[in-house]
């Protein structure tokens, strides 16, 4: 039975190096033979994360905690992106402007593209990375299927020019995978117990107000305005592939949801003993 499990890890192994090398030559053809050069970002994207990687390693030796840093890094640098691309058209153009379908469908609001572009390099860095030091568990690497799916989405996106504006919205979790990492980063650090009662509520309140905000809410949103307006897509693969991937998102969101509750449960048990 262990032998069939190792044998089922290497094929999936096998097939996550397969994809990026495809992922990679795809891309490859489009900016040099295509003469798409609006996709250097991606490029880009990828030599910025690898070379703070590389800056990272000179901090500490284990890759995990690197690779989380570099996600904090990512995280950050999306969140921030997003709110000012949103703040922008906000001002612009009006809430409900902006949220019209051919706003989200067709439309490329202003620093849009670069920055999706950007962020579709980071994970192909991100799945380079978890490949090369094995930053995955389980015979399926489930977190290898996820960054294929948003390399898949964002990447056909980018071709066809479509849908940009809708995954700028889904980026807005990033928001939530800061707290995220900050908390797995300072746990990796060994700073648990030793924190102010007042400091551990901080945290768990941007964690909690971020989850359900940037992340819950805002998938659920998405995913209610693809159905609403299904029948302004056409028929093309687009709506397919976007109802597929947010329900992927949203019942990836629920897990996330009872994980963080577990764990709020434990640190607050342990904070409570600590201060006994």
């Amino acid at each position: 039975m262990a032998r069939k499990e190792g044998d089922t890890a290497v094929f999936f192994s096998s097939f996550f190096w397969a994809t990026l090398i495809l992922w990679s030559v795809s891309v490859a053809f489009e900016i040099t033979a295509n003469r798409r050069t609006k996709l250097s970002p991606v490029v880009a994207g990828f030599a910025f994360f690898q070379a703070a990687n590389w800056f990272f390693y000179g901090v500490s030796r284990d890759p995990l905690f690197v690779n989380t840093t570099i996600s904090l890094l990512h995280s950050s640098i999306m969140s921030v992106s997003v709110l000012v691309i949103l703040s922008n058209q906000w001002m612009v153009n009006g809430f409900r402007s902006m949220l019209e379908h051919g706003q989200l469908f067709d439309g490329t609001w202003l620093g849009a593209y670069t920055t999706l572009c950007f962020s579709c390099g980071y994970f192909a860095y991100d799945q380079l990375d978890m490949l090369r030091h094995r930053l995955y568990s389980g015979w399926f690497p489930s977190i290898l299927a996820h960054h294929l799916v948003l390399l898949t989405c964002f990447t056909l996106a980018l071709y066809r020019h479509v849908t940009i504006n809708y995954l700028i919205l889904t980026l807005v979790c990033e928001l939530h995978s800061v707290t995220l990492h900050v908390r797995k980063l300072r746990r990796m650090a060994g700073i648990r117990e030793a924190r102010s009662s007042s400091l551990l509520k901080l945290e768990w309140m941007l964690n909690w107000a971020t989850f359900f905000v940037a992340r819950l809410i805002c998938h659920i949103f998405i995913t209610y305005k693809l159905i609403v307006e299904s029948g302004k897509f056409g028929k093309g693969v687009e709506l397919p592939l976007a109802l597929l991937g947010m329900a992927g998102m949203n019942f990836l969101n629920v897990f996330l949801g009872v994980d963080l509750f577990k764990a709020y449960k434990r640190e607050k048990g342990t904070q409570s003993r600590h201060l006994e």
